[in-house]
């Protein structure tokens, strides 16, 4: 397929740009380069790119395109947050309006990276499926909650939609994120010597390493159509539903002389959520996550070292909103959020 993939120069962009040229796909990048400098090691090796602010696409960029996959989007739960209608303006109405446009264009298949935050504060200790109810606690999750509708009800014969509800991911990028749990926990290890948990230790996350999720969006661009039209899938994998006590635990593993620290907070988040893994495996059988949280840890620790991580770029230039505050603070980025120059 021609496969138009957004936010090519973000975090999962730029390990699935490769992994989906491989693949046998002709990859074109959409970003607005928000990230592109935000770079751990050698300089990635971006496939040909389109240089826009998701809110201005016009209808010629998806023109041609066999495929979009969609990940551009104001990429945490803090960040959304912080600036909410900006947040509904890029991840809810942009998006749709993305979807609408490349089903005009002709578009047929329109995979879309959503989240297990759906879920959110879930109220059950039951695991939860595809059909469990969504109780978004950000305006993040909200969007996503939203778009995975908008999607629905645009799909037909000719457009095949599929929302990937992503477990929460980590591992090492060259376009690092060092605001995502397991990514955070090591990087705090190794530069200050402290495994720092904000809470009692008890909340339950899933988890998914980045390659996973790119071996994910491979397996819904070859499936055929009707087994994912409009459907959602949870990715991830049942051992990676993990308690934040448990992702420590293996961080103190990979660095042994960083003092573990359970502070026992409440805190502002009420997530906390296992999910049910079993439709993907059914569905899409090409599909199998083979990242553990143990192997990402050791991977981030070795390429953090490799790499020499330093405490000033892990804070800023690996943080979103630490990018977006230095950006704005340098006249590159605008009130909207838009690349200046």
């Amino acid at each position: 397929m021609r496969v138009l993939l957004t936010g090519h120069q973000g975090y999962l962009g730029t390990l699935m740009a490769p992994i989906l040229t491989d693949a046998g796909h002709d990859v074109v990048g959409l970003d607005s380069g928000l990230y592109a400098t935000s770079v751990l090691g050698p300089a990635p090796a971006d496939p040909p790119g389109i240089a826009v602010d998701l809110r201005d696409v016009g209808r010629d960029a998806l023109t041609g395109f066999d495929a979009v996959v969609h990940l551009a989007a104001l990429s945490n739960d803090p960040l959304g947050s912080l600036a909410p209608q900006h947040t509904y303006d890029i991840n809810h109405h942009a998006s749709t309006r993305l979807a609408r446009l490349a089903k005009d264009a002709g578009v047929g298949r329109f995979v879309y990276a959503s989240t297990c935050s759906v879920y959110g504060a879930s109220g059950t200790d039951d695991i939860l499926d595809e059909n469990a109810p969504m109780r978004p606690v950000t305006p993040y999750a909200e969007s996503k909650v939203r778009v995975e509708g908008d999607l629905v009800d645009l799909a037909d014969d000719d457009f095949v939609p599929v929302s990937l509800r992503n477990a929460t991911a980590f591992g090492f990028s060259p376009r690092l994120r060092a605001d995502i749990v397991l990514n955070n926990l090591v990087g705090h290890a190794i530069l200050s010597g402290t495994i720092k948990v904000l809470s009692d230790g008890t909340p339950w996350r899933p988890l998914v390493h980045a390659r996973d999720i790119v071996a994910a969006v491979v397996a819904a661009l070859a499936a055929p159509a009707d087994v994912v039209r409009g459907e959602a899938f949870n990715v991830g994998s049942t051992e990676n539903n993990v308690q934040v006590s448990d992702i420590a635990a293996e961080v103190k593993k990979v660095v042994p002389e960083a003092e573990l620290l359970v502070t026992g907070e409440t805190g502002g988040d009420p997530r906390s959520y296992r999910v049910d893994f079993t439709k993907i495996g059914k569905v899409l059988p090409d599909f199998h996550a083979s990242w553990s949280v143990a192997d990402g840890a050791a991977e981030l620790a070795a390429a953090y070292r490799a790499h020499g991580l330093t405490q000033e770029a892990f804070d800023r230039r690996f943080t979103r909103l630490a990018v977006l505050a230095d950006r704005q603070a340098a006249g590159t980025l605008d009130a909207t959020l838009r690349p200046v120059g």
